[in-house]
């Protein structure tokens, strides 16, 4: 992929000379629907991600231009007139007005040429991936001193501020922050974060992407941060707390008669999310991946009933996942409401497995499910100059 993405920016642009950087795509392992809510989540950075090659320019311009959107062709955009245009390029220009706006200094444009072998829209975190490989290019272009977590701060910033997606911490964290072999047990609330040893002999991480697209702003995602928002005002009225995941299920369970009915089940969802996300960094630390699977099946059952963020092709793979033998767990991953599943599968079945799915997958809804075998993996950084 560096050869291609090289190739491709050559062919693209004038420059001769520039820099290749990648950042990945990310996993949930456990813990939907919770950063935006002050708790605990963990994810994990995968293989698969975007490439991009970038170079300085001596005037002030920005220029780009993706593989993924090449009927758009170079789109261009000056460096001291950043708007919102309504296409793929609002990520990297949101990042590089971020960076502006946190007071660093880019005096220059650049143009950038990427290429990606994460599917966009299926809940893996393109855009974060694509925040977070435009701010390594510009902290190595530019000479920029910003460290990994900082970096996700400005990704969601932009994202929330600039592209007007009011995402969580997660995505741009573990893709930032992302450690081989490790997941990232990370405060929302706080940042404070912790990384987890994620690697068995006998145990795959199957990511299954339902090829069912969903679109994060034009989703049911901003309505359900504001019912979680109701809820902790209504709380509040009786207890103090901060953020949602400030209140233990003992709490919940007194004070639920207070929420009106759908707003207690999304409460129900990130209060016992939040539990399992801390139970299951502890089982993992024993090395106890079959603890860990029965705690992503109760996180789907959540996610499906309590906070209503499946759908019924994502039911039907975890569903029939967890009815083949091997398979430890299976849930839905991401925002929901389409996208992808992840699974864990005991080695000596995943090829058996990943055949099996896709054949029911493609009786049930004449879908080709895409599935991927991943490692947890390094986060966002500079490959090579050329």
């Amino acid at each position: 992929m560096f050869k291609k993405c090289t190739d491709l920016f050559l062919k693209t642009f004038d420059s001769r000379h520039g820099i290749c950087c990648f950042a990945p795509g990310r996993v949930n392992l456990i813990g939907e629907h919770i950063d935006y809510n002050g708790g605990y989540v963990f994810p994990c950075a995968i293989p698969n991600g975007i490439y991009g090659c970038a170079a300085e320019r001596s005037d002030n311009l920005l220029r780009f231009y993706s593989l993924d959107f090449k009927d758009k062709g170079i789109i261009e955009v000056p460096l001291d007139d950043i708007k919102k245009t309504g296409e793929w390029v609002d990520y990297p220009l949101g990042v590089v007005n971020t960076f502006l706006r946190f007071g660093y200094k880019i005096d220059r444009g650049f143009e950038m040429a990427c290429i990606s072998d994460l599917p966009g829209g299926a809940g893996l975190s393109s855009s974060a991936a694509l925040e977070m490989l435009t701010g390594v290019i510009i902290k190595n272009l530019f000479n920029i001193d910003v460290p990994r977590e900082l970096l996700a701060v400005m990704g969601q910033f932009a994202e929330n501020r600039f592209v007007g997606v009011n995402c969580g911490i997660m995505d741009q964290f573990a893709s930032s922050v992302g450690k081989e072999n490790h997941a990232i047990m990370l405060n929302c609330d706080t940042l404070d974060y912790k990384l987890v040893p994620l690697e068995s002999d006998n145990t795959d991480i199957v990511i299954i992407n339902s090829k069912v697209k969903r679109t994060l702003a034009g989703s049911a995602f901003n309505d359900r941060r504001k019912e979680c928002e109701t809820a902790l005002s209504i709380f509040k009225e009786k207890i103090s707390a901060k953020t949602l995941c400030d209140i233990d299920i003992e709490t919940f369970e007194k004070y639920k008669g207070l929420l009106p009915p759908v707003i207690a089940k999304r409460a129900r969802h990130v209060i016992y999310e939040n539990h399992r996300v801390r139970s299951a960094a502890k089982v993992l630390q024993n090395g106890d991946f079959a603890a860990f699977g029965k705690l992503m099946n109760e996180s789907h059952y959540s996610l499906r009933d309590d906070y209503e963020v499946s759908c019924p092709q994502l039911d039907f793979l975890t569903e029939t996942a967890r009815n083949f033998e091997g398979v430890l767990g299976a849930r839905l991953t991401g925002a929901g409401f389409g996208g992808c599943a992840v699974a864990l599968v005991r080695k000596e079945k995943t090829e058996a497995f990943i055949e099996y799915l896709k054949a029911e997958y493609k009786k049930a809804y004449n879908l080709d499910a895409k599935i991927y075998v991943v490692n947890a993996a390094e986060g966002a950084r500079i490959l090579k100059a050329f």
